[in-house]
């Protein structure tokens, strides 16, 4: 697929859902819970100015049905420091390759090893490599799950600042035992109030010890003007296709609502699709985003057989992916792209044993992968 054409306008919205929904959130959300969160101790002044007065010049990047990547950030191997040039890179070949979008801060991105200052840095660093490289209109979603509805809402700040378009967010879970039925609804209804960019719901209990949103709870959050999406890394196609049926999500061939019903890895893209999701938004399209964007094209196209087909190869280098984590998709970035590096401590680094499994386990794909065109 050569790279996507953005659309310049919204889709339109379902009588149910998302009516007249607003790209940023309305002056009325924010009046209330802004005041809240807005005191100068909480964040940088010129972050704050940009939450509260949203520059309408901004350009304003839609999400459409398709593969989007989060991508690795890549450290120096010596120091740890934030490789600028690699990152840039990458995030030129993936956009090269025909994704949809990106997505910074993400667990392939390390996130959790990253200060507020890199994460903007990274964030900053993708949206000037995908402008200079003639993808202006790509959308970057951005990671911003805290534990705190205070720190999320400063995490969706500061990704607007520095390019992100969509915050994803994680449910808190450090005090999970802790909260009340309604707590989870009231963290995402503020943090959706108070957000100056809209965000996706992302549900991945394996991160948030074990909290497991069902599709009640997703498809009430649904209805709020500045949610738009969420990502089941779950991987309960079930959940997925009754959310993606109550919300009417936008599919590859029906805008429908405009809501992103998203699966969470590529592993079950055609499953996704199959039950009327937006797309996927998974990790293994740093190694093979050609592959992961053909699945999306075959079925497309009605080819489901073939589809199937690739599909299987896809779940093969999944698995690899899923199994040796951002340690195994680092090295086999190594080893068959010519760059990657390390993760950064306590990560471990892999023995030459580990980069050998690595190197085989994603073999098939990314020689399929290298034939596309």
């Amino acid at each position: 697929m050569s790279p996507r054409n953005h659309a310049s306008s919204p889709s339109p919205r379902s009588s149910t859902f998302h009516q007249d929904l607003p790209v940023h959130p309305t002056p009325r959300s924010l009046s209330v819970v802004d005041s809240i969160y807005s005191q100068s101790q909480y964040s940088e002044s010129s972050e704050s100015t940009a939450a509260s007065s949203i520059d309408d010049a901004r350009p304003v990047r839609h999400l459409t049905p398709g593969i989007y990547v989060p991508t690795v950030t890549f450290f120096h191997k010596e120091s740890e420091d934030l490789d600028i040039e690699t990152i840039s890179k990458h995030a030129v070949r993936l956009a090269r390759a025909g994704v949809a979008g990106l997505a910074t801060q993400g667990s392939n991105g390390e996130a959790v090893h990253l200060t507020h200052q890199e994460r903007k840095l990274v964030t900053k660093t993708t949206r000037n490599a995908l402008d200079a490289a003639g993808f202006q209109t790509m959308p970057i979603i951005v990671g911003c799950g805290s534990q705190s509805t205070r720190e999320t809402i400063e995490l969706c700040r500061e990704a607007m600042s520095s390019g992100g378009d969509y915050a994803l967010v994680l449910p808190p879970s450090y005090y999970k035992a802790m909260y009340k039925p309604e707590s989870l609804v009231e963290f995402f209804e503020e943090v959706a109030d108070a957000s100056p960019i809209p965000i996706l719901i992302y549900n991945y209990p394996g991160a948030v010890a074990g909290i497991d949103m069902d599709s009640d709870v997703i498809t009430k959050l649904a209805k709020h003007p500045n949610i738009v999406g969420c990502k089941l890394t779950c991987g309960n196609t079930g959940k997925l296709g009754r959310i993606a049926s109550a919300v009417d999500a936008v599919t590859p061939s029906d805008e429908g609502s405009g809501f992103m019903c998203m699966g969470g890895s590529a592993d079950f893209t055609l499953q996704t699709l199959v039950v009327g999701g937006s797309g996927i938004i998974g990790g293994l399209g740093n190694i093979a985003p050609k592959a992961c964007v053909k699945i999306i094209e075959l079925y497309t196209a009605a080819k489901t057989e073939e589809a199937k087909k690739l599909q299987a190869v896809v779940a093969r280098g999944d698995w690899a992916a899923i199994s040796g984590g951002i340690v195994g998709t680092k090295s086999a970035l190594e080893s068959f792209y010519g760059y990657g590096g390390f993760a950064r401590k306590p990560l471990p680094r892999p023995s030459k044993e580990d980069t050998l499994k690595y190197a085989s386990g994603f073999k098939e794909l990314v020689e399929l992968e290298k034939s596309f065109a």
